[in-house]
């Protein structure tokens, strides 16, 4: 069920066989994501759970979901980019069928995370799955 997206970045990380150059690619895609407006940057879109500062602010397009993501932390927004890859354009009713541990199984994170990282992440995608459900 991975979106295309998404599969762009798992076969961008299969053709990338050194982890200082996934990182590296980790952060290229948090840098190209676009900024999350400072006013949007508040307690009510603020992760609970990560280490890093992390905002998810959730949109709607029609029945589809679709979300901004902010951290102060580089590698984190590349994070959050991923999982932006991974949830973008879904159905709302689809969004809590991902399953996110698989995909980032699949890319190497999950072996290559830190524990507090890995705790963000997971808190990253409870929330995600939680906007959704609320939205649907």
């Amino acid at each position: 069920m991975a979106t295309p997206a998404f599969e762009d970045i798992a076969e961008t990380f299969d053709f990338l066989d050194d982890w200082e150059d996934r990182y590296r690619h980790l952060i290229e895609l948090g840098k190209a994501m676009p900024p999350l407006d400072p006013a949007f940057q508040v307690p009510a879109t603020k992760v609970d759970g990560c280490a890093s500062q992390v905002w998810i602010l959730p949109r709607l397009e029609g029945t589809r979901f679709d979300f901004q993501g902010e951290s102060d932390a580089m590698i984190v927004r590349g994070l959050i980019a991923v999982l932006h890859a991974l949830y973008s354009g879904l159905p709302v009713d689809q969004v809590g069928q991902v399953d996110a541990q698989a995909a980032l199984a699949r890319l190497g994170l999950d072996e290559h995370l830190s524990a507090q990282r890995s705790n963000g992440v997971r808190a990253m995608v409870e929330r995600i799955r939680l906007l959704a459900a609320d939205a649907g």
